[in-house]
């Protein structure tokens, strides 16, 4: 049984990556670890939210959800990130997050935690590779250890082939055009398993 505490940290705005952290909790839970699903803060103004009827769908949804904060980075063990791509990079929101853990970085409390990346888009080639090693790069800047899936179980071809992380291809009514659960749950299963290596060599 896993005594892996893994925060999986999303930003989701009309609730693909909200989809796909769920089904990773759900992989992670399966695998023993203790989970806490997170979403960081929504810096958009109301406004921009009211006028998109997806959007404002979602916020309402996902209300109750806890938002991340440093003390969830300080506890977990392992972190999986989910956000969509912004222009082929990572979203202000979840950027600015990320930006405000100088703190704990300070103090080394980010090295050697077991870090893992999923995105989704609006077309195959809307720039998830590339947000998902933007991500990576920050972490990188962490010490953390990076858990990609590379190739290392068929589901990473069922839903696209990213060896970077899962990523999603959100169709024009709002549903994900690969299925990508079997692979969001190899990449969270994949995730607790090398941070109980981890945390088991450490000890």
């Amino acid at each position: 049984m896993s005594n892996v505490n893994l925060a999986i940290i999303y930003y989701s705005s009309t609730g693909t990556n909200y989809k796909m952290a769920k089904m990773a909790a759900e992989a992670a839970k399966e695998a023993g670890a203790e989970v806490k699903v997170l979403k960081v803060q929504e810096l958009a103004p109301q406004e921009a939210i009211e006028s998109n009827p997806a959007w404002k769908a979602h916020y309402e949804e996902a209300k109750d959800i806890p938002e991340a904060s440093s003390d969830d980075l300080e506890w977990a063990d392992a972190m999986i990130f989910s956000a969509p791509t912004r222009f082929g990079n990572v979203p202000s929101q979840m950027k600015q997050f990320m930006d405000m853990q100088g703190g704990l970085w300070a103090q080394g409390k980010l090295a050697n935690k077991v870090v893992s990346a999923m995105t989704s888009a609006q077309n195959a080639h809307g720039g998830q590779e590339q947000t998902i090693t933007a991500l990576y790069t920050t972490m990188m800047h962490w010490g953390a250890i990076i858990v990609a899936p590379g190739y290392t179980d068929q589901a990473i071809f069922g839903a696209g082939g990213n060896p970077y992380g899962t990523s999603a291809t959100q169709g024009k009514d709002g549903n994900m055009v690969e299925d990508v659960e079997a692979a969001v749950k190899h990449q969270a299963k994949r995730t607790v398993q090398v941070a109980e290596w981890v945390k088991k060599g450490r000890q």
